[in-house]
């Protein structure tokens, strides 16, 4: 877990306790979102050798079923397979070429800047929630070739989200076919305001939402989904055992 060192968030029990690590102040559309979860990624990697998976949430994702159906989707039921078969782990990250502020989002640093390291049909845009394979996890932590230009102050707020414009870009660049082009985690933008999607309040809450939540075009059901109001909680612990970790 990352947290501003500057919030006051208290160390939780449970599954999470002593998870925090050192934090660094961040801020939106900056690239010190790239750097927390670069962290992340690093800390989950030193923690135990045996992750395979590395799922970035935020406090406002909510899990759509058992963490049990997620480890089976994931690695399929020949578990040892899995393990000896890493090369092959696929990761599931969001990967946009046509999307119509790509011009925008690519100068956003400046005209042109990102060049040569990136040239514009190389720049690739998707949100920032991904469910990475080890491999690519790597790939995030020993770049610095890309992390150059995108470490670099953007001139163009508006238009700069750095954490959603250099994992797709750097994965996209490094190993497109090892990557889903699809992210696992359900996100509403219908009534989007001010970049931010929907945001779920307390009395949205039902099993039917959850159900409507897995829904994906791809072949794989959604694990998550965003953004939930925190009165959402409550409702959400009584249909947990019922419907959300009922597969």
């Amino acid at each position: 877990m990352h947290a501003d060192p500057f919030s006051k968030v208290s160390n939780p029990d449970g599954i999470f306790k002593d998870q925090f690590i050192p934090g660094k102040k961040t801020e939106r559309g900056s690239p010190s979102l790239i750097s927390a979860e670069k962290r992340l990624l690093a800390r989950a990697i030193l923690d135990d050798p045996f992750n395979l998976y590395f799922a970035l949430v935020s406090q406002h994702c909510v899990p759509l079923h058992s963490f049990q159906y997620m480890y089976n989707t994931l690695f399929g039921h020949n578990i040892l397979q899995a393990f000896t078969a890493q090369s092959h782990h696929q990761s599931f990250i969001e990967i946009l070429s046509q999307d119509p502020n790509l011009p925008d989002r690519y100068n956003a640093r400046g005209e042109n800047i990102m060049l040569p390291e990136i040239p514009f049909e190389k720049f690739r845009v998707g949100s920032q929630f991904f469910v990475l394979a080890k491999r690519h996890a790597f790939l995030v932590l020993k770049d610095r070739k890309l992390w150059r230009k995108f470490k670099l102050p953007c001139l163009n707020i508006e238009s700069c989200y750095p954490e959603e414009h250099y994992f797709p870009t750097l994965l996209s660049m490094k190993d497109p076919r090892g990557c889903s082009q699809f992210t696992l985690t359900n996100v509403n933008w219908t009534d989007c305001f001010d970049a931010h999607p929907h945001l779920y309040k307390a009395e949205e809450v039902s099993p039917n939402l959850v159900h409507r939540l897995r829904l994906s075009n791809s072949s794989y059901s959604y694990f998550f989904a965003r953004k939930f109001a925190p009165d959402c909680l409550k409702p959400l612990m009584e249909i947990a055992d019922d419907v959300i970790f009922k597969d």
